[in-house]
């Protein structure tokens, strides 16, 4: 059976991450769920709120990631979780998200270590390059541009 994924985050956060994931992987649908924590939303509701969608997961595991360490979504996800049939991952991204989904088949345990290693190995510096595939001007040896 999959593991549920539940994405907890600040408003609008969890519900265009969960977006994404239903574009990639349109079946997913009811194993990943996501709650939108509002700024003056009440801890207490919140709370309430993430409970009743852990529960309509309807799985025996639970993975739930949030988006920053300490800030309220995490805070109420650390007081739900049990640590052996749910997890928490804090600093969820898009890359982590993507495979969790494709790997939720997977022991929690495993799917954990997946999660954080796609979040942190797609993080990457891109370097800047020239455009390619731009065709030159028949007088471009006319120009003599000194750039770096």
């Amino acid at each position: 059976m999959n593991t549920g994924i539940l994405i907890i985050a600040h408003a609008p956060l969890a519900s265009a991450l969960r977006s994404c994931v239903m574009h990639v992987y349109p079946d997913a649908g009811a194993g990943v769920l996501a709650l939108d924590v509002a700024p003056n939303d009440p801890t207490e509701v919140t709370s309430r709120a993430a409970v009743a969608l852990l529960a309509e997961l309807h799985t025996p595991n639970a993975l739930v990631l949030t988006d920053v360490f300490g800030a309220t979504p995490c805070n109420v996800a650390q007081k739900m979780v049990d640590g052996i049939h749910s997890r928490l991952v804090a600093g969820v991204n898009l890359p982590m998200l993507l495979r969790t989904v494709n790997y939720r088949h997977e022991p929690l345990d495993v799917l954990v270590a997946r999660a954080m290693a796609g979040g942190s190995q797609c993080i990457m510096q891109v370097a800047v390059s020239a455009p390619q595939n731009q065709a030159k001007k028949n007088n471009d040896h006319l120009h003599h541009d000194h750039q770096q």
